[in-house]
């Protein structure tokens, strides 16, 4: 080679090196165009739901398990709260499958197993909702009045299928009379659902702003 080809050699090479030593991300005129914003946490999907299905949101709900499933893929807690929310939307059919397959996954899901139990009375399958209220009654070691409350209806309802609880009972929503919990989420049923999270309630206008599209 030359004096002229090594010349020339020299200069690619120190062109090369100055290119490389503006870092990654710099552009043409060394401005930074960034992928993600420094110092930016991402909102946890899971629990936006959470809050989201405390403040009624169910759909907007829906949105975030199904972004926190998409991250973290269908864990026990992403298909118990995908279907816990797609009962209250009232898709049972693809609510059972979700729930089913929880409590597959995790045997010892309480939330799940309760779930699963509201959504077999609103088919108005008394015999295999008591069994799930049984067992997340079990799984929880009887903690719950919550599910005892339910595990009993299921019993009451295999006796009677019109039977309504003492001071309450079948209201959609409405809760109930004689120190029966309220909670956001009663079913036409009169059982009641457990959240899978205990996050606090959540504005739609605030959850939109954690929530990235799909």
């Amino acid at each position: 080679m030359g004096r002229v080809g090594r010349a020339a050699a020299a200069a690619l090479t120190l062109a090369m090196l100055g290119a490389c030593a503006q870092g990654p991300g710099l552009g043409a005129g060394g401005v930074y165009a960034p992928g993600i914003a420094p110092g930016r946490e991402e909102a946890d999907p899971l629990a936006t739901g959470h809050r989201l299905m405390s403040a009624g949101e169910h759909q907007l709900a829906l949105d975030a398990y199904m972004r926190a499933a998409a991250r973290e893929g269908l864990t026990p807690d992403t298909l118990a709260a995908m279907g816990s929310a797609n009962l209250r939307l009232g898709r049972l059919g693809q609510a059972e499958d979700l729930l089913r397959r929880a409590v597959k996954e995790d045997p010892l899901f309480v939330p799940a197993w309760n779930n699963l139990g509201v959504l077999l009375m609103e088919q108005r399958k008394f015999g295999e909702a008591s069994e799930a209220f049984r067992r997340a009654y079990a799984a929880d070691s009887g903690n719950s009045d919550t599910i005892r409350d339910n595990l009993r209806l299921a019993l009451a309802r295999m006796e009677d299928p019109f039977y309504t609880a003492p001071g309450g009972g079948g209201g959609g929503g409405g809760g109930g009379g004689g120190g029966r919990p309220v909670t956001f989420n009663d079913v036409e049923s009169g059982a009641q659902l457990i959240g899978v999270g205990d996050e606090g309630a959540l504005s739609p206008e605030d959850a939109l702003l954690g929530i990235e599209p799909l």
